[in-house]
């Protein structure tokens, strides 16, 4: 029999799935447009191929469980992260906006995999809390490499900005 909290969990794993699966579409569309900020780009695309590892072991985690993921919720966020990288394309100072929205995104997973490790714990499934917790450490790293990289991107973009016939949008 399955529990309330047992349900809970794989809903929240099925978001968790969908939600890496969002953001390796924004990776992606970020860092193919990235021209001028290199250190960005190498981050973006180191943390793009961590992305779609925890998409990996969510999944597992998922199946390990008797579940599978959620067509709607996958498809949903690939929507979502398409309109978000389309937006990109529109503002003047695309790798700031980026910067940002990498940030807060990374600090919404952070929120996610702690709770789902808490909700793991409760229901005694000590490899998914595991891996929640496993993959709540990179979600950190990055948060914490973004906010350290933020002023001098701002700088950088700001510096490029000012000068004639270089481009500082991305």
């Amino acid at each position: 029999m399955t529990t309330r909290a047992e349900e809970n969990l794989m809903d929240w794993l099925r978001d968790a799935h969908a939600m890496e699966e969002q953001a390796e579409k924004m990776l992606a569309a970020t860092a193919a447009r990235l021209e001028n900020y290199p250190v960005l780009k190498q981050r973006i695309e180191q943390h793009l191929e961590e992305t779609r590892r925890q998409a990996t072991l969510v999944r597992g985690c998922i199946e390990r469980r008797g579940g599978d993921t959620s067509a709607v919720k996958d498809l949903t966020g690939r929507i979502v992260a398409m309109a978000q990288g389309m937006s990109g394309m529109f503002v003047t100072d695309e790798v700031v906006k980026a910067s940002m929205s990498s940030y807060a995104f990374e600090h919404m997973e952070i929120a996610s995999y702690r709770i789902l490790a808490a909700a793991a714990a409760v229901c005694n499934d000590a490899e998914t809390q595991r891996v929640c917790e496993q993959i709540l450490q990179e979600e950190v790293a990055m948060a914490d490499w973004l906010a350290a990289q933020m002023p001098e991107i701002t700088r950088e973009f700001l510096l490029r900005d000012e000068t004639p016939n270089v481009t500082a949008k991305h």
